[in-house]
């Protein structure tokens, strides 16, 4: 996703921009163009600004080089709202996901773990994703405890497993879980 035409660029670009007509209209005596558009642009402008200083990017979506809609259709929903979610702006956070990882106590205030990229994966023919978080200020004993939840948070059956790429980055993948018999608990 391109990171120049997010809300709040096309916002503050859109009253900067009217603004600027209605002083050009102002200083050229077209009184019926420069009130509106100076009195409308102004305001539309500071707002552009506010979500600005708010604004939290997209995570990268690494797409699969495989046509992944049929294994889609049997996966978790939670998984494929979760996608959806983390690859759009926010407003109003200091990051994706800070709720939830609030919730799961991996959060530290002056330095919380970013998310980065989401991608979609497959394993034995199920749907699965890998998020990949720069640790911030949480460290990597602080996320391998709540291992066992992370499974559990964001749908029912799933595993979680850790692959540190650096060491300030940590790869959260989270697949279906099997059983014993080799079948997987969420069928």
């Amino acid at each position: 996703m391109n990171k120049f035409f997010s809300p709040g660029n096309l916002i503050t670009i859109g009253g900067a921009t009217l603004a600027l007509i209605g002083l050009t209209a102002y200083f050229t005596n077209a009184t019926n163009l420069s009130v509106p558009t100076f009195f409308y642009g102004v305001p539309i402008f500071l707002i552009g600004l506010s979500l600005k200083t708010t604004e939290v990017p997209p995570a990268k979506q690494i797409k699969p080089n495989i046509n992944l809609n049929e294994i889609k259709k049997k996966g978790p929903d939670e998984l494929k709202k979760l996608v959806k979610d983390v690859t759009r702006w926010r407003y109003g956070q200091s990051c994706q996901l800070e709720s939830s990882l609030k919730v799961l106590k991996l959060w530290d205030i002056d330095s919380p773990p970013q998310l980065t990229e989401i991608e979609e994966l497959t394993s034995n023919g199920e749907y699965g994703i890998r998020m990949r978080f720069t640790m911030g200020g949480v460290s990597l004993e602080r996320w391998q405890e709540k291992k066992d939840r992370l499974g559990r948070f964001f749908s029912k059956g799933l595993n979680a497993e850790f692959f540190c790429p650096s060491n300030s980055e940590i790869d959260l993948i989270l697949l279906p879980q099997e059983n014993e018999e080799g079948i997987k608990k969420n069928e």
